[in-house]
């Protein structure tokens, strides 16, 4: 029996599901149970997880239940899962990613970021988006907003927000893609690091589930993602920082993109580099260091 352990948003659940299919086309025989834990983040849904003292706050209860072999296997999204994890844990498998754009859901006819109103509310609890949209549409009004993606779909039919933005990876993952007004390309919204990868975790050592999960891994998202997670670490932020990076591998070689914006959007440090996938961690750091030095630096210590 493998008990996968995953948080009880629709979306969790659907990630989760799709994880289990993959393991039963491999393991048909294999009994599999999911076990619902409730996090931090679900327990105060009234709270911003804007602050950096939110890392974690996704995940932190599924990895003590993983730690206290309560559950075999933490289904998590990528992005999510904070650098750090504990020694006793590691990341089994990195499966194909889904789409790492963002989505702008608007409540009226919209077809790109530039055709909403002057002063229209733009919902999303993410800094990183926040910096990117006011960058570009400065005459916008950033507002915060919690909730699973159903949730935050009725506040704008509600009338709350004149749009929000959410993943395109995990309206795709819920079959809402004709929610979609505008997928926003990587030149107008960089993503998250890891944002539309998923992140099976495990114990380190249980040879058992490994030998379950290790046929998921996919090799060219796992090398793209694991250069964003080096990006993200050497800048020493996490999740709700304004951060964004994003890595593609082609051809044997790795092209990293990132960025680091105040949270106004009134600067914007964006650089570039490419490197052969075995220096891709090594030139992810370098990419971080020189944001740093362009002013980045900066930036971060006065969010902390």
């Amino acid at each position: 029996m493998l008990t996968i352990g995953t948080r009880g948003s629709a979306l969790a659940r659907a990630q989760t599901k799709y994880v289990e299919e993959l393991i039963r086309a491999r393991f048909p025989d294999v009994g599999i149970t999911i076990k619902i834990i409730t996090t931090s983040a679900d327990k105060d849904t009234k709270s911003s997880i804007r602050s950096g003292s939110a890392t974690g706050v996704f995940v932190r209860e599924i990895e003590e239940a993983l730690l206290a072999a309560e559950i075999d296997l933490a289904v998590h999204s990528l992005k999510d899962l904070p650098t750090r994890i504990p020694d006793e844990l590691e990341i089994g498998a990195i499966p194909a990613r889904e789409d790492a754009r963002d989505a702008l859901i608007a409540s009226r006819a919209c077809h790109e970021l530039g055709d909403l109103p002057r002063g229209a509310l733009i919902g999303t609890g993410s800094v990183r988006r926040q910096a990117q949209i006011l960058a570009r549409r400065p005459d916008l009004i950033a507002m915060d907003i919690r909730g699973n993606v159903e949730t935050r779909l009725q506040k704008l039919a509600s009338g709350n927000y004149d749009a929000i933005i959410l993943a395109c990876a995990g309206l795709n993952r819920l079959g809402l893609q004709d929610r979609i007004s505008a997928r926003l390309e990587l030149n107008e919204m960089l993503p998250a690091p890891g944002q539309g990868a998923l992140a099976l975790e495990m114990r380190k050592g249980d040879e058992r589930v490994a030998a379950l999960i290790g046929g998921l891994d996919d090799p060219a998202t796992a090398a793209a993602v694991r250069a964003e997670r080096a990006f993200l670490r050497r800048l020493g932020g996490g999740c709700n920082s304004p951060i964004a990076v994003h890595a593609r591998l082609m051809n044997g070689i790795c092209g990293i993109e990132g960025l680091v914006a105040s949270p106004d959007g009134t600067t914007i440090i964006r650089d570039r580099t490419e490197s052969p996938l075995a220096n891709a961690l090594d030139a992810a750091e370098t990419l971080a260091g020189r944001l740093l030095t362009m002013g980045g630096a900066e930036i971060l210590q006065s969010l902390r």
